[in-house]
């Protein structure tokens, strides 16, 4: 790295520790894919600043990949479930370095944990409407 480093980027151990949980460059292979040309880890290092700093993704800074690339990548990584991926793998390991035992597999709810209607069925309040179920908007 030639440049001044942000305060959001990453350090060695965090980054070794990052990197094997990366998707693979398709290049070389059979499928074939784009020479790989951009160093991973910056594009790590950009877009934890862009989480830091907010803004739009057309203002990273210029000492950083472009912001094309950045985007692009954390999209792929977003869509291919990569994010969700390193989120559990590093969420395991802080557990087990603090001595805590890994989480759970399962989830046990008993009838004094959750409160139920008696028939069962769902029952919820929607804030400007009488009755009826939450739902999510897309």
């Amino acid at each position: 790295m030639s440049r001044k480093p942000y305060p959001t980027d990453l350090t060695d151990e965090q980054w070794e520790r990052l990197a094997p949980l990366l998707p693979k460059s398709k290049s070389g292979t059979p499928q074939g894919g784009h020479p790989v040309v951009v160093d991973r880890r910056e594009v790590l290092n950009a877009i934890f600043y862009h989480l830091r700093a907010g803004g739009a993704w057309r203002v990273l800074p210029h000492d950083v990949p472009t912001w094309q690339t950045v985007y692009g990548l954390f999209c792929d990584w977003r869509l291919g479930g990569t994010w969700e991926k390193v989120r559990v793998t590093r969420r395991e390991g802080v557990r087990i370095e603090a001595g805590a035992p890994p989480p759970p597999e399962t989830l046990r709810v008993d009838a004094q944990t959750v409160k139920t209607t008696r028939r069962g069925s769902p029952k919820g309040y929607e804030g400007g409407k009488k009755g009826g179920l939450m739902r999510c908007q897309r």
